[in-house]
């Protein structure tokens, strides 16, 4: 049993910066993967960055590729998503979940990879 709690949203103006944490409880942090999703106002839930348990790969959506930095540390049992250069369509709850599948393949991106998920934090960008 994992159990995930983020932190770190809030409002921010575009083209500034925000850094999401999301704190796991359980002894085993360190042998999961980890993700960052997303979910806008009446959007589906969609895949942006993703970490292995080491921290040795790591995988994002083009969306944000460039801009957005995901990060662990294993003794916090803590992963990070720096979020750079924001911009209003950024605009969205964050969700971070966790698996003990691997990363490799496009199955990362889907939802149904990931059996444990922490409740959302929201930020806002304004224009």
């Amino acid at each position: 049993q994992v159990q995930l709690v983020e932190s770190g949203g809030g409002l921010v103006q575009a083209g500034g910066s925000l850094r999401l944490s999301c704190a796991a409880s359980g002894r085993t942090f360190s042998s999961y993967n980890l993700a960052w999703f997303r979910q806008a106002p009446g959007k589906e839930r969609e895949f942006a960055a993703a970490i292995s348990w080491s921290g040795g790969s790591t995988y994002y959506a083009n969306s944000v590729k460039g801009r957005f930095t995901i990060s662990r540390d294993n003794a916090k049992n803590t992963v990070y998503l720096q979020m750079n250069s924001l911009k209003p369509e950024d605009t969205a709850v964050y969700y971070c979940a966790s698996t003990s599948e691997s990363l490799f393949g496009d199955s990362r991106y889907f939802q149904r990879k990931y059996n444990y998920w922490g409740q959302g934090t929201q930020v806002t960008v304004s224009s």
